[in-house]
């Protein structure tokens, strides 16, 4: 083996350096074929799940009844923790942490920058010169103190102006992290500025979440007086790519801009289908095996893996919790998954789009509402024409949807979902809502344009011997469905896979939760008006003058087809396509007046939480042009000339041994058209430069994200095409990167 690796740094067998990197690849992926992975021993998961998070059963171990209800009533109804309780919770908090192995704790947040932050704190306190003791105060639980002028704040900000605060979020459980063989108490908190401001995806959210479950609540006593409670329920399901770590390093785009912003389509890409649902490869399994442990420890209730649709990718997905978990939930898997792989050779690519031609990657959000009597209100039962409490919630979630779809587009709206949205697999940028045909029909006969209801589906005999009947849901799936009901819940399809769903739930909550305030507030008042009306009437009618306008945002057809874009058009629904475009919602009027009316945002923090966006998708940007004019002038370029100058002597060699010229035509041809693509490469590369300088001058953050997206990203489609014609002609051993075939095959 020493042998093999000093020839690799000596560079023998190899014509070029390229081939050295490529050669020292090889060799990593043969080494972590079969890496050494232990998993526990403990068979069922039900043994160890939710070990490493300090939750009901670990309190009742450290804490008093009097502070385990005071957690609980803070989970449920929002009731504050006092001083003395919250010191309780602290000291019995550090006691497992300490008896867990942990040394230092953290607030752990989210910033408004796409990944967690944490600050580690040792437990320990010197006492003396040799002498200390392990520390766990109160207000060191509550409230820690980051440095907020670090992190995006859209102004609200300065670098003179650091103070910021994080706040322990009682509903959200601690939990235990362990890398590297290091334990950490992490405490999930929100995070605000000195000025009281939210920085963070967390604390929106809340308040959102807050005010649909009141919502919720109070529309449910129309049909069970008992409802006391509301609970927004969540599953979210993750889609990634595995790419060998020896690869990833080899490739500048995929360590800095997460994706490939070069590189041609390999021979095999995903047209056979074999790979989505196949046989998980097994390094991918050990791999998946190793981060599943880790996240059942935390309680994280992973239960679905498998294979999707494009080479080199997967997709796992829990089941289903209280919203606010279920988003904290999301984001520690994200940290958990590149921890492990590290472990196992490889790296998970969460960009929605790293390869070009195959499927991107989406963070499919199943949402639902569920009363605390234990009733789903979306779930149609048997008959769901005389079902009025789901007609309810159903009708209204398909007119908020309708009323806000701007706003519901511009809350997945990033660079990377850009690339994504209306590709072969993922849903268009025009919002719509597919119910299935037979929802569609009770809808229509309950708002009188059709007689009578269509009956449900029933069962379906294959006619095959042992093969039992098929009992069939009332509604099909829709993949181009942007937002697409799938039984008793609604899928939010269009989120991208690197996001912070928070976003996506805060916007969607808030607008189904002010479209209740508003039935309700038309149902009292159609009550109040015609004393004698029955309740379930003054509902009819207003669910029936809601559908006339929001049935237009109903689709069930194909969403990829130009049809549907034309059509669309006439309903007057929006083909909102670039980022910078759909995020404008946001600052709308009637996206302020939600908002600010309904306590989620103030309209500094709304104007700030854009001015990030905006800031964010120049930023990325920035990168990616940056990124490729290295890429083309430090590798590209130079490969090529190298391959044309080996060509040019090969032509030189054989007419001086007596070549005729004509005999020659292949290579000459060849070395002319890496000349050209060689010289509009350049010319194309040159071009964005300038571009880009342009766009930096401008000062408004919507201006120059608006020219980024128009004059300077069109430019980067150029340069690749010119690039990945080059690629499809040098030789393999003076190609600077790993190409497709080597990226998507490399994990397995």
């Amino acid at each position: 083996m020493v042998y093999y690796l000093w020839k690799i740094k000596h560079r023998r067998f190899f014509s070029s350096p390229s081939c050295v990197t490529n050669f020292a690849a090889l060799y990593l992926l043969i080494i972590h074929k079969n890496p050494s992975i232990t998993v526990s021993n403990k068979n069922l998961i039900s043994h160890y799940f939710g070990e490493n998070v300090f939750g009901p059963e670990a309190q009742k171990k450290y804490l008093s009844k009097t502070a385990v209800k005071a957690i609980a009533d803070a989970q449920r109804e929002g009731h504050p923790i006092s001083a003395e309780l919250a010191s309780e919770v602290a000291s019995g908090m550090k006691d497992w942490a300490l008896n867990k192995g942990c040394t230092h704790y953290t607030h752990w947040f989210q910033p408004l920058r796409g990944t967690t932050a944490e600050k580690h704190d040792s437990f320990f306190e010197p006492v003396a010169t040799d002498k200390g003791v392990e520390k766990f105060s109160g207000k060191a639980l509550v409230q820690q103190e980051p440095d907020a002028s670090s992190f995006p704040s859209g102004g609200i900000r300065n670098t003179f102006e650091a103070r910021g605060y994080t706040a322990w979020d009682p509903s959200s459980p601690a939990f235990i992290m362990e890398k590297a063989g290091a334990k950490t108490l992490c405490i999930p908190t929100i995070f605000v500025s000195y000025t009281g401001e939210a920085l963070d995806y967390k604390a929106p959210l809340l308040k959102a979440i807050a005010l649909i479950r009141k919502a919720s609540t109070d529309v449910c006593k129309y049909f069970d007086p008992k409802v006391s409670d509301c609970t927004i329920s969540l599953g979210v399901e993750q889609e990634y790519f595995l790419v060998d770590e020896a690869h990833f390093h080899q490739r500048p785009d995929l360590m800095l801009a997460g994706r490939t912003l070069v590189g041609s389509s390999p021979a095999k890409g995903q047209q056979l289908e074999d790979h989505y649902f196949g046989s998980i490869p097994n390094r991918v399994l050990a791999f998946m095996a190793d981060f599943e442990e880790a996240s059942h420890k935390l309680g994280i209730p992973l239960r679905t893996r498998h294979n999707e649709v494009a080479p080199a990718q997967f997709e796992c997905a829990p089941q289903f919790e209280e919203a606010n978990l279920a988003v904290d939930h999301n984001s520690l898997l994200m940290d958990v998954m590149e921890s492990v792989a590290d472990k196992h050779g490889l790296k998970v690519l969460f960009h929605e789009k790293p390869f070009k031609g195959i499927n991107g990657s989406g963070k499919h959000n199943n949402w639902s509402i569920i009363t605390n009597t234990g009733v789903n209100v979306l779930s149609p039962g048997a008959d769901p024409q005389n079902n009025l409490q789901f007609l309810t919630f159903f009708i209204n979630t398909i007119k908020a949807v309708y009323d806000h779809a701007d706003l519901l587009r511009a809350s997945i709206a990033t660079a990377a979902n850009d690339h994504r949205l209306g590709a072969n697999e993922a849903p268009p940028a025009i919002v719509s809502v597919f119910v299935g045909d037979t929802l569609e029909h009770v809808l229509e006969t309950f708002e009188g344009t059709k007689t009578t209801a269509k009956a449900g589906k029933g069962n379906a005999s294959i006619k095959i011997a042992n093969i039992p009947e098929i009992l069939l849901d009332n509604t099909d799936r829709n993949r181009t469905s942007p937002f697409a009901f799938t039984g008793n819940k609604f899928e939010f399809r269009a989120v991208g896979s690197s996001d912070n769903c928070a976003s996506a739930m805060t916007v969607l909550n808030t607008i189904v939760a002010d479209q209740l305030i508003k039935f309700k507030k038309d149902v009292d008042a159609a009550l109040k008006a015609k004393k004698g009306t029955k309740t379930e009437a003054a509902i009819t009618t207003v669910l029936q003058g809601y559908l006339k306008d929001s049935k237009k945002v109903l689709f069930g057809g194909n969403g990829y087809s130009e049809a549907w874009v034309k059509e669309a058009k006439s309903r007057g629904l929006n083909n909102i396509k670039t980022t910078p475009r759909a995020l404008e919602a946001y600052i709308s009027k009637s996206s302020t007046d939600l908002f600010v009316k309904n306590g989620i945002f103030s309209h500094k923090e709304l104007e700030a939480r854009t001015e990030i966006r905006f800031e964010n998708y120049i930023l990325r940007l920035q990168i990616e042009g940056r990124l490729i004019n290295e890429m083309v002038q430090n590798h590209i370029v130079p490969a090529a000339i190298n391959y044309q100058k080996r060509l040019a002597d090969n032509v030189q060699t054989l007419l001086q041994i007596g070549q005729k010229k004509e005999t020659l035509k292949a290579q000459n041809e060849i070395i002319s058209e890496i000349s050209s693509l060689v010289n509009k490469l350049h010319e194309a590369n040159k071009a964005m430069t300038a571009e880009r300088a342009k766009a930096n001058k401008i000062e408004d953050a919507h201006k120059r994200a608006i020219a980024y997206c128009e004059k300077v990203k069109p430019l980067f489609d150029d340069i690749r095409e010119y690039s990945d014609a080059l690629e499809s002609m040098i030789d393999d051993n003076e190609w600077p990167f790993p190409k497709y075939r080597d990226l998507l095959s490399g994990c397995r």
